[in-house]
């Protein structure tokens, strides 16, 4: 499975952003997509993650409120719609795949390169 992350940017606090992410591959739309990011410094963080159907779909408490998770099975893409976002939020964000829609990373099989999202106070 291959991910491609788009949509990450340089914003101003309170402002939104979208992040879109394609998976293609073998059975790409049969895996739960998350989203994790990583700051500097910092270790490789969930953020959100859905399962194949949609039906089963986790926050972070961090976000939770602020961004939402979705996908479109014909197109095979999940998106990251944030809102309100803030300074530390500001990280690398990464789509991964895994046969679940778990919280851990380590549990993921496969990963996009990430996009970088920068929140200015």
């Amino acid at each position: 499975v291959q991910l491609v992350e788009s949509g990450g940017g340089s914003v101003q606090a309170g402002d939104s952003l979208r992040l879109s992410c394609a998976a293609s591959g073998h059975s790409a739309n049969t895996y739960a997509l998350g989203w994790f990011r990583q700051a500097p410094g910092k270790e490789r963080e969930f953020v959100a993650t859905i399962s194949w159907t949609g039906g089963r779909i986790y926050y972070a408490d961090s976000v939770k409120g602020r961004f939402t998770i979705s996908r479109d099975m014909g197109k095979n893409t999940v998106s990251l719609q944030m809102n309100d976002l803030k300074p530390g939020d500001t990280a690398i964000y990464y789509c991964a795949a895994a046969s679940q829609p778990v919280r851990i990373a380590a549990d993921y099989d496969f990963w996009g390169q990430g996009t970088q999202v920068t929140v200015s106070s």
